[in-house]
């Protein structure tokens, strides 16, 4: 019976399913494991398996698209992040770690070698993914959109100030400012869209217009304050930005040393 989920297409399987299938978690663990030696499953992580594709035959296959396993992993997850931006093209660099964002507190672990980080979000922020296709597996992604907003939000996650400058500017290229501004706005995160606002008119100053920059405007009060950069300002820096209430404590050249000959100026 579990070796007919994969001819039904069903990507994943976790050992709660299997019992509800089967009506015995001992025959579901059971079940799983024969099907683990014969290689139509790879473990994912504790109780999480993704199902081999048919079409693939019996065989065992090591070279699973880590993303898929790290995806499966957890019950409620997508991949986010700078690995997210990786993998939609917004970035040359390759993430030494793959960030997950999950609803629950969950450890890290190594999948196939690769870190993987599970970082836990607030109901609130816990939107804007997809589903994106590998080697006849699905797994789950931030919406380009949403890669943009959560690198905003978390430039930890996405290799820092200067290289969320690239992801912004590349991003610009290929989506459109009134979805970016809705997910922005709906992250509920006053700091995260004077960032996202000023970074964006730093590195592709016709994106934000007309009723899309006053939207995004209206939404950041008169008196907010946020800080971009150090924690101290230097002499080259650029200070203070009275339009989104952003001390930005960096220079222009080191935050745009990335963006290259990135499409600035252009808008959508």
């Amino acid at each position: 019976m579990l070796l007919a989920l994969a001819s039904r297409r069903i990507s994943t399987l976790t050992i709660r399913h299997a019992a509800r299938l089967l009506g015995d978690e001992g025959k579901a663990r059971s079940a799983v494991r024969r099907l683990l030696r014969k290689g139509w499953l790879q473990r994912a992580s504790g109780g999480h398996y993704v199902v081999l594709p048919p079409e693939w035959g019996a065989e065992k296959i090591e070279d699973y698209d880590v993303y898929v396993l790290a995806s499966a992993s957890v019950d409620e997850g997508y991949i986010g992040w700078w690995a997210a931006a990786s993998r939609h093209g917004f970035t040359t660099q390759v993430p030494n770690m793959i960030h997950v964002a999950t609803t629950r507190q969950t450890p890290p672990r190594e999948i196939q070698g690769n870190p993987v980080r599970y970082v836990k979000l607030s109901p609130r922020k816990f939107f804007g993914w997809q589903e994106m296709e590998s080697f006849g597996r699905k797994f789950r992604i931030s919406t380009p959109e949403k890669t943009l907003v959560d690198c905003a939000d978390r430039p930890d996650l996405c290799g820092g100030v200067t290289e969320l400058v690239r992801i912004i500017a590349r991003g610009t290229e290929s989506i459109r400012s009134e979805i970016l501004v809705e997910a922005a706005i709906q992250l509920g995160s006053v700091s995260t869209c004077q960032r996202l606002a000023y970074l964006l008119d730093l590195s592709a100053p016709s994106f934000l217009a007309g009723s899309v920059r006053k939207k995004l405007r209206s939404f950041i009060p008169s008196s907010a304050r946020s800080v971009l950069g150090r924690d101290e300002r230097g002499p080259k820096d650029i200070g203070y930005v009275p339009e989104w209430g952003l001390l930005v404590n960096a220079e222009e050249t080191d935050l745009l040393a990335e963006v290259g000959s990135y499409s600035r100026g252009m808008g959508r």
